[in-house]
């Protein structure tokens, strides 16, 4: 039986499903450059630390719907946190990261 997440969360198999659809998914990945360039589902690579100071930057509509991934799940959970607290209302972290991610797509 799949594990019932809130809407805070969404689960590598879902976010696999909406991408393979083609769905409207805008992806922020917070980890670090080095990390992004050794493996990534695409994205826009801003690292957590710097997350906060580009919130005036971001091209992004306050309804937009953005999954903020990171390796194993918890600094884009803060990064999910983050953005909410900036008025973005569809933000989902990915539940156990880029390592749940792969698992299912090895």
């Amino acid at each position: 039986m799949e594990h019932q997440f809130n809407n805070n969360d969404i689960s590598a198999t879902e976010l696999k499903e909406k991408l393979s659809r083609g769905d409207s998914v805008l992806l922020i990945d917070v980890r670090e450059q080095l990390e992004y360039h050794t493996f990534n589902i695409g994205g826009e690579n801003i690292p957590l630390g710097h997350l906060a100071e580009t919130f005036g930057d971001l091209e992004y509509s306050k309804e937009d719907n953005i999954v903020v991934i990171c390796q194993r799940g918890i600094r884009s959970e803060t990064a999910r946190r983050l953005l909410v607290s900036a008025g973005y209302k569809n933000v989902r972290n990915l539940t156990g990261g880029l390592l749940a991610y792969r698992r299912i797509t090895i």
